[in-house]
């Protein structure tokens, strides 16, 4: 790939695009909205699959079964958008983390991303959106490492650069995971969740305003959220972070309407949740700024106009 073809493809897409999703989707409420806000956008995005990442927290017995949970909830998501013919292009996911950077975890998301890029080259490129561990997306690589010359990823993982360390979620499950992406010189987008994507919250009163009584699926996107936030709050005032939606809206960022943005260099990260950083590195694309009340709103649109 060209240095110019490359940073063409770190810009926001125009036109129509091709996109997989890779979601941990029953982990948290913010993975339904970003399903939701991408079927949500299909004049302007080609859904061609799902694939179910693993977690483990307090909502899973393992990552193999926070992975099957997740196939589940994607599929019953989309059966409730009336989305059932995309039902049937779920696929299930990795079983557990990489074990080290050199051997792939091998499922059917892995091959189904691997397989699929080689339909793509650099000028039209394959999107790969990636919201949960990064295990599927780097098992792909290195089952078919010819990726990062027919691929953009667009990562929500990892926390912004200045914090004291990077233990985020996503990218602690599999720190091995994380370093194959980094490492190997893909078009990178990379939303970074505290210091940056943590400032897209949403109140119950916005939810009950903006989606309650629209259609169905906005009826269990709302209900669905303040009855999880309810409970963890006790009774609390709350707001809940919608930090995966904006993966999904860095593909619709055009004139940086949502997401501000710049170049950076490609930061490595330790196995200790540590971010080193080199000026020799590939540059990759770093948001830095959510613009709230626009994606919000955008949102509230598409989903009660479904």
């Amino acid at each position: 790939m060209s240095n110019e073809q490359f940073f063409k493809n770190l810009s926001v897409p125009s036109g129509k695009i091709d996109v997989i999703l890779d979601t941990d989707a029953y982990n948290e409420v913010d993975d339904q909205y970003a399903i939701s806000y991408m079927l949500s956008n299909q004049d302007k995005l080609n859904i061609l699959g799902f694939c179910a990442a693993p977690f483990f927290n307090q909502l899973s017995d393992s990552p193999s079964d926070g992975m099957h949970k997740s196939y589940l909830e994607i599929k019953k998501l989309l059966i409730l958008a009336g989305e059932d013919s995309l039902a049937e292009q779920v696929y299930l996911g990795s079983e557990e983390y990489l074990k080290n950077e050199n051997e792939p975890i091998i499922s059917d998301s892995a091959r189904f991303m691997a397989q699929k890029a080689d339909e793509y080259s650099a000028e039209k490129p394959l999107y790969i959106v990636a919201i949960g561990a990064i295990s599927n997306v780097a098992s792909a690589f290195l089952l078919n490492p010819s990726m990062k010359e027919k691929t953009v990823i667009v990562w929500l993982g990892g926390h912004a650069h200045h914090m004291p360390h990077t233990a985020e979620f996503n990218m602690v499950q599999d720190i091995a995971g994380a370093r194959v992406l980094l490492n190997s010189g893909v078009p990178l987008v990379q939303l970074p969740c505290w210091g940056v994507v943590d400032r897209l919250t949403v109140s119950k009163y916005e939810l009950l305003h903006f989606l309650k009584g629209k259609n169905a699926l906005c009826d269990y996107l709302c209900d669905h959220t303040i009855e999880i936030a309810d409970k963890d709050s006790k009774g609390a005032f709350w707001g809940r972070v919608l930090w995966d939606v904006t993966a999904v809206a860095w593909l619709l960022n055009d004139g940086e309407r949502f997401l501000s943005s710049s170049l950076v260099h490609t930061p490595t990260v330790g196995y200790d949740s540590h971010y080193g950083f080199d000026n020799n590195r590939h540059f990759m694309r770093y948001i830095y700024y959510v613009k709230r009340e626009a994606l919000l709103s955008d949102m509230f649109e598409k989903l009660a106009g479904r």
